[in-house]
């Protein structure tokens, strides 16, 4: 159960009435609403909507017992905003998803976030929203939620089309803003005059955001009379009004946050300027230490005055980020205040902490997929180190976003081979976790950077990371493209190794879109270059995908005989997906040549694998073989549930390719029970979803499948329309298995 509400406000006052609306509209709509409760809160930058929302979801939080969200959509950031896709695929890890099966599309993420909250009760808050745009595709679908939105805009668009409240939230009352800065200062100071706090806050605009750090300052100096403060704000005052033409509560709170950052002794006011140039919202003490160029001692003796200063906030141990404001603050003051030089410098060290700390996590998540980084670890850039995957994992799933932000950084700053590198070392931890979005992002910005440094290198890294990123999201005229324009450049320059790659890449095209002989000539291809180089595991893939396109073209006795040797290397070697894969194979392989109990005896052991490494992906593929094995033995009942559940998995995961497979075997099972009524439901569905993806094959397949049970219920006319349907799609096809079926569906054509 998520539980991820940031701390209660310290010194919170009054907004009796905010509080109170807030709640009324709880009570108003829950028991009639259709849909989640939804409540925004408006006001002007720093007002305390933030600290309004949490310490109203702090007295609500039983009420919701499944749980609470919470994500800053840094609406109002100076870098990027966050992204709906990006945002779910956070929420639904925390829901419980496995990474391997989130969705690719944000349409599918959406649908499952609102799968999975139909049946709660959860508080979600999205906190610094600027669009409807970001909050729409959060919202969930059914009553029983509520969602909780803070933004400087009024949001109509939630209100008229789907009955938010809206609750204002005005500047501080006269008294209250006293309360709060007496709150924070009446521990350190005596004597403080009502007349000398009234200025205080007038001086603050009321703002709880300001008021909170001159509180802070007028309690680090309980000798100095307030008088004295105020008369130093004055004068900041003054000087902001010289300084800027406009006139609103911003200008007040910047007026606070110099008044404030003036008074830091210089090593914490460098490091907060510094911390400017960091390419994300929040981030950690040893990435401050990057910034800053200095050791950890040091960085958290300063980030401890930040805090102190409430310039910094700490929300959770070893984790530091800034109010909006104060971090676009801190950026103009790196700009007024650090050299070109300087800035150049800081940036590359906590560019270069991401890229080498990035590249030790993936040698414990991915060791076998990773890319090799050449580049030495800077003199001046002191990396984590993890000791196990466990660690890796949690440092990359904290830091995701900071590592897309940082790749952005790079380009922005020029640093173009930090770039692309940072894209090339990326790429496995995404192949890894299925993380399409940052994977894209980060592969478009690696070749672009590539290309603008004319780094031949860089470019086919870059483009070879885009193409499995469009492969593996299904999109394959795209990945297609991308690894053509990588192979082309790896020949140009000599890359062997990296041509065999890309070799392979078209050769999984092809194999996906069922050109065999193709597909069968790219991997022997691709084979010859890896075994010249001496590269047994990727030699072994190689072969693996050999079996694979023999088991299409009803090899199954060639197929056998390759994945013995290839299983072995794999087991040599630890590769668990390698060895998974290849025992997926040898079960089909097993099958095709009537050996079924070889067959149920690899298929199983693959999906031990899968279970033991906890991975959704391989499971619900294999789960497939399963049911045909159990369809061959005689069992389809027990090939029913295995279906079943791979379709379930599947429909979660958002793969509808693999899902109409499901569905297929489901279709088969039924036909084997008897039950022809229940068959040619599934047949057709399995057929519909092909047509929908352009599979023609599958769709051909489907047809035939729903002819032959249509036929058995005595509608003929129903049947040859099927098959009339089907005939013309093998018409592209020139393999056995196709030929077969076209040569059935003509000869049942022509009996009828």
């Amino acid at each position: 159960m998520p539980s991820q509400l940031p701390g209660d406000i310290r010194g919170f006052v009054n907004r009796h009435t905010e509080l109170a609306r807030l709640t009324e509209a709880l009570a108003e709509d829950a028991e009639d609403a259709l849909a989640a409760v939804v409540t925004v809160i408006t006001g002007t930058a720093g007002v305390g909507k933030t600290s309004l929302a949490l310490h109203w979801a702090h007295r609500v939080r039983d009420r919701f017992p499944d749980g609470q969200l919470y994500v800053n959509l840094r609406g109002y950031d100076p870098g990027v905003p966050a992204a709906p896709e990006e945002v779910l695929d956070r929420f639904l890890r925390d829901l419980g998803v496995p990474v391997s099966v989130i969705p690719v599309q944000v349409d599918d993420r959406a649908s499952l976030y609102r799968s999975l909250l139909a049946d709660r009760r959860v508080l979600v808050i999205l906190d610094n929203a600027a669009t409807i745009g970001q909050v729409r595709p959060l919202l969930p679908g059914t009553a029983g939620s509520l969602v909780l939105v803070t933004s400087r805009s009024r949001l109509s668009g939630l209100v008229t089309r789907h009955g938010a409240a809206r609750v204002g939230v005005d500047t501080l009352h006269e008294d209250d803003a006293v309360a709060l800065l007496t709150s924070v200062t009446a521990r350190y100071r005596a004597g403080d005059q009502r007349h000398e706090l009234v200025e205080l806050a007038r001086l603050c605009a009321r703002l709880p955001l300001a008021l909170r750090i001159a509180a802070e300052r007028a309690a680090s100096r309980p000798m100095m009379r307030l008088s004295e403060l105020i008369a130093d704000l004055r004068d900041e005052s003054g000087l902001w009004d010289a300084l800027t033409a406009e006139d609103d509560d911003t200008d007040a709170v910047r007026t606070v946050f110099a008044w404030s950052y003036r008074a830091l002794p210089e090593p914490a006011a460098r490091l907060f300027r510094l911390l400017g140039l960091h390419p994300g919202t929040d981030f950690s003490l040893r990435a401050a230490a990057a910034v800053a160029g200095t050791d950890i001692r040091t960085v958290r003796r300063d980030l401890d005055v930040l805090v102190g200063a409430h310039l910094l906030e700490q929300p959770a141990s070893g984790r530091y980020q800034f109010h909006d404001l104060l971090r676009a603050y801190a950026y103009d003051q790196v700009r007024a205040l650090e050299s070109a030089d300087a800035r150049a410098e800081a940036s590359q060290r906590i560019i270069s902490w991401y890229l080498h700390t990035a590249d030790a996590a993936q040698s414990h998540i991915v060791p076998f997929d990773r890319y090799h980084l050449a580049r030495p670890v800077p003199a001046d850039v002191h990396l984590l180190t993890f000791d196990a995957y466990p660690s890796a994992l949690r440092w990359y799933e904290t830091e995701a976003a900071n590592l897309v932000g940082a790749t952005r950084a790079a380009a922005e700053a020029g640093l173009h081979t930090l770039a692309w590198q940072l894209a090339a070392v990326l790429r496995a931890l995404y192949i890894h976790q299925n993380a399409f979005d940052d994977w894209l992002t980060t592969s478009r910005i690696g070749a672009d950077s590539a290309t603008r440094s004319g780094d031949r290198v860089g470019q086919a890294e870059a483009w070879e990371s885009v193409g499995k990123a469009y492969f593996q999201a299904r999109r394959l005229d795209e990945a297609e493209t991308s690894h053509h324009t990588a192979l082309e450049i790896r020949r140009e320059i000599g890359d062997r190794f990296g041509e065999a790659k890309s070799t392979n890449a078209l050769g999984l095209i092809c194999l996906r879109r069922r050109r065999l002989a193709d597909a069968r000539t790219f991997f022997d291809r691709s084979r010859a270059i890896f075994h010249d180089l001496g590269e047994r595991r990727w030699e072994a893939l190689m072969r693996s995908n050999l079996a694979e396109t023999l088991c299409e073209l009803q090899q199954p006795r060639a197929a056998a005989d390759i994945l013995r040797e290839t299983l072995a290397v794999f087991r040599d070697i630890g590769d668990r997906f390698g060895e998974g894969n290849a025992l997926f194979l040898d079960s089909w392989a097993h099958r095709g040549l009537g050996d079924i109990e070889g067959a149920r005896a690899a298929i199983d052991r693959a999906l031990v694998i899968a279970e033991e490494d906890e991975n959704q992906v391989w499971q619900a593929h294999w789960l497939v073989e399963l049911g045909h094995v159990q369809r061959a033995a005689a069992q389809p009942a027990d090939a029913l549930i295995s279906y079943q559940r791979a379709a379930s998995i599947q429909r979660r995961l958002g793969d509808r390719s693999r899902e109409a497979f499901a569905i297929e075997g489901t279709g088969q099972a039924y036909a084997q029970l008897g039950r022809i009524a229940e068959a040619a439901d599934y047949y057709q569905v399995a057929a519909d979803t092909h047509q929908k993806l352009g599979d023609r094959w599958s769709q051909a397949r489907n047809l035939h499948h729903l002819a032959n049970v249509l036929a058995q219920q005595d509608r003929p006319t129903e049947a040859r329309t099927s098959r009339e349907q089907a005939l013309p799609l093998l018409a592209d096809f020139d393999d056995p298995e196709a030929r077969t079926l076209a040569r059935r569906i003509g000869r049942e054509l022509s009996d009828e």
